[in-house]
């Protein structure tokens, strides 16, 4: 009995745990990094099965907010080599292994 409970409490910390973002790379400025993440976290969990739906509302709203040429990739197990914009990147996971790439390209 002791074990099931055990287990189960591991898997609640193990879920918790990966519910928060981690960012791998960011070169932006703190406040732009700050609502980068939460914009693509918002994103993440109104749109949890249609990741190209999620990816044109980061784009959208980075457009209005920081002027245009975002790009934005969400997706599993991809690789990626870019041009940006010096201070207009974020690489960050969500969910565990969800990974979101927002830079700036004009």
């Amino acid at each position: 009995m002791a074990d099931t409970g055990e287990g189960k409490k591991e898997e609640a910390d193990y879920k918790r745990l990966h519910m928060f973002p981690l960012i791998r790379h960011s070169d932006m400025p703190e406040e732009m990094r700050v609502e980068a993440m939460e914009l693509c976290v918002t994103a993440c969990e109104k749109y949890a099965t249609n990741n190209e739906s999620a990816a044109k509302m980061i784009k959208e709203t980075m457009d209005k907010k920081f002027g245009s040429s975002w790009h934005v990739v969400i997706g599993e197990g991809f690789g990626f080599e870019i041009t940006h914009e010096v201070k207009n990147l974020l690489y960050m996971f969500f969910g565990g292994s969800l990974a979101v790439c927002v830079w700036k390209c004009s």
